[in-house]
């Protein structure tokens, strides 16, 4: 099976007449349509989608197979997803959430800190959650060169340099 990305997510329904608001996951996120027909999670719907105008936070969007008010609103939450050949190679210093998810996360000196349990963005930089060995805690941080210098993909680890304070 091809391992499938999520690239945006409905957040309800826009209006009357069967659309939904859209936002979109991409980096240029009119390109969410570029990667259509997107799907459900469980791979068991499938949508083409025609973006119909910019709103606040994403996109008034049509669906295939989705023409009224109800239809649209029983899609809120859903998350829509494409398969991964269908999305560009990112440069070297550019990664897919989905690939940092379930990483080790190790400090400078090799000692394990956690595992990225999840990626967040907020606004102003993507947010890496930890969680902590041993721990029902997680904790959130920043995703830039400095706190995280290193991601090697192929052996599965992040080394990270935590901003002081963000453990205890």
């Amino acid at each position: 099976m091809t391992e499938m990305i999520c690239v945006g997510a409905i957040a309800g329904a826009f209006g009357v007449h069967g659309e939904v608001r859209l936002k979109s996951f991409t980096s240029d996120p009119l390109a969410v349509v570029d990667y259509a027909p997107l799907s459900t999670e469980d791979q068991k719907r499938h949508f083409d989608i025609e973006i119909t105008r910019e709103i606040k936070n994403g996109f008034a969007a049509r669906l295939s197979g989705v023409a009224t008010k109800e239809e649209a609103d029983a899609l809120k939450g859903v998350r829509l997803f494409a398969p991964r050949d269908r999305l560009p190679n990112l440069p070297d210093d550019e990664y897919y959430h989905a690939d940092l998810i379930g990483l080790a996360v190790f400090d400078t000196g090799g000692a394990p800190l956690g595992k990225v349990k999840a990626v967040h963005n907020h606004g102003a930089t993507d947010l890496l959650e930890l969680q902590l060995p041993g721990q029902s805690r997680t904790v959130l941080m920043p995703f830039t060169m400095a706190a995280v210098p290193t991601v090697d993909l192929t052996a599965g680890r992040i080394v990270a340099d935590p901003p002081d304070g963000l453990l205890d």
